[in-house]
């Protein structure tokens, strides 16, 4: 009976090792491109800092050092990126040219807001008309105010856009009085208020849009199993840092004020308009499909189908990220 007993052990031992998922090879480095002067990319640059097991560099760039094109002036520098960050406007445009281009997670959503001159003569988003307003509207804050516009019955053509770069701009004209509203992702939604005082009227973008702040890789990069592993535990460390940054934001609001060579209070008070979602919201695919009809409209080309852009979203390193905290 004894023998027996001693051979269940040892046959259960070697059922639960063999069970033992074998571990991933240590990633090399990783090179990362994002705009650092938003405050979106604080996972990131957490989970570069402190939680990815190799080295990780975070650049100033975007989609364009994923597919080969040249920096957007002013929002990038040159390299070639392993993972890249953007909302999901800019996924789209690039995709258009390079379909290979694939979302691989959200890791932040950007929570919008038209910041305007009450005394300008403001009351609704109705009172816009006719107003001059410091946007981008090629961007995600642009087609945010887009849909904010569009509920009155109004769109660009009636009110005037004006962007203005650095963004830093934007502040100082409506300062000025030379623009009555700032529509612009933070902190310089926060500078705006803070400059208006008494005389802000704010108006939330909740159930309207939200920003799918993006992290973005490639198809080539995905099927290369070096690669690939390095994209898996970099995103795993985004999952880590984001449980962080939910608990305790402090060491991520330092990286962003550094990064961004912000005002630490501004941080502080522009925190509250993001989630630090780390996930895969259940609607990506809706709001691609939907905003490609105001691309394609812009760009004056046909939208891409529904199955078309499905292809742009890859889960599978997100999944395996996942798992692989469930096994640690």
């Amino acid at each position: 009976m004894k023998k027996l007993f001693v051979a269940l052990v040892g046959a259960v031992s070697l059922v639960a090792c063999a069970a033992e998922p074998d571990p991933l090879p240590a990633p090399g480095p990783i090179a990362v491109y994002g705009n650092k002067q938003t405050f979106e990319i604080a996972p990131v640059l957490l989970a570069a800092e402190h939680y990815y097991p190799g080295e990780a560099t975070v650049r100033m760039g975007s989609i364009a050092n994923l597919v080969g094109e040249p920096p957007v002036p002013g929002f990038g520098e040159e390299g070639e990126a392993d993972v890249a960050t953007n909302a999901e406007t800019q996924a789209l445009r690039y995709s258009v040219e390079n379909p290979n281009l694939r979302i691989v997670m959200t890791v932040t959503e950007g929570l919008y807001r038209v910041v305007a001159r009450r005394s300008a003569g403001i009351e609704t988003i109705a009172d816009m008309k006719g107003k001059r307003v410091a946007t981008i509207p090629q961007t995600s804050s642009g087609y945010f105010f887009k849909l904010m516009l569009e509920r009155e019955g109004l769109s660009y053509d009636d009110i005037e856009a004006v962007p203005i770069v650095p963004l830093s701009g934007m502040t100082e004209a409506l300062a000025n009085g030379e623009v009555d509203a700032v529509v612009i992702w933070e902190p310089e939604s926060e500078n705006a208020a803070q400059v208006l005082g008494d005389d802000i009227i704010q108006f939330s973008g909740e159930g309207v849009y939200r920003e799918l702040f993006n992290l973005n890789t490639t198809a080539e990069k995905l099927a290369d199993p070096v690669t690939r592993n390095k994209i898996v535990q970099f995103i795993r460390a985004i999952l880590d840092a984001s449980e962080e940054i939910r608990e305790n934001p402090a060491r991520a609001q330092e990286l962003v004020r550094v990064s961004g060579e912000f005002d630490a209070d501004d941080v502080i008070e522009s925190w509250e308009h993001h989630n630090w979602l780390a996930a895969v919201p259940e609607d990506l695919l809706d709001v691609l499909v939907v905003q490609e009809q105001w691309l394609a409209e812009r760009d004056e080309r046909e939208p891409r189908s529904r199955e078309q852009l499905a292809t742009l979203i890859d889960t599978s390193v997100y999944e395996e990220a996942v798992a692989l905290g469930e096994r640690d």
